[in-house]
């Protein structure tokens, strides 16, 4: 792996041309399963990236669960399980290198539009790209297992 990141909230000091060249340098690893803590990377390496990701999770997104390969996302405060995708490896959109793609054009409607992709870049913890199209909006990170 290759970075010594223990914490996904290390990468939110980090640029999003850093964030893009970790992904870039980074294998896809193995298609995870289990339930992950996640945090959205919005604004990263600016004052105010912290309070975004500490907002997105506390009031939406929490994480993700992957099972058998499919994923359901944890939204909001009491965790509804909501916005399933497939979850399979494939080329990169960003670099055509492998990684594991997050697909939702098939599973959900509200949804339909959106494609992650994430790449292992420490022990137990996965950066990833969200696509709106195929068009690049931002960067989350994933870690295993969940702390809760």
């Amino acid at each position: 792996m290759p970075t010594t990141i223990t914490d996904p909230k290390e990468f939110l000091t980090m640029s999003g041309e850093q964030l893009d060249e970790l992904f870039r340098n980074s294998p896809a690893g193995e298609i995870p399963s289990g339930k992950t803590d996640g945090t959205a990377i919005v604004a990263s390496g600016t004052e105010i990236s912290d309070e975004i990701a500490h907002c997105v999770n506390l009031f939406t997104w929490k994480g993700k669960i992957f099972e058998n390969g499919h994923l359901i996302n944890r939204i909001g405060i009491i965790e509804h399980k909501l916005i399933v995708a497939k979850v399979y490896k494939g080329k990169s959109w960003f670099d055509d290198k492998e990684c594991i793609v997050i697909d939702y054009s098939k599973t959900s409607f509200l949804a339909h539009s959106v494609r992650d992709e994430i790449r292992a870049v420490a022990p137990g913890i996965y950066l990833g790209l969200v696509y709106w199209g195929e068009k690049k909006l931002m960067h989350f990170a994933l870690k295993f297992p969940a702390s809760t």
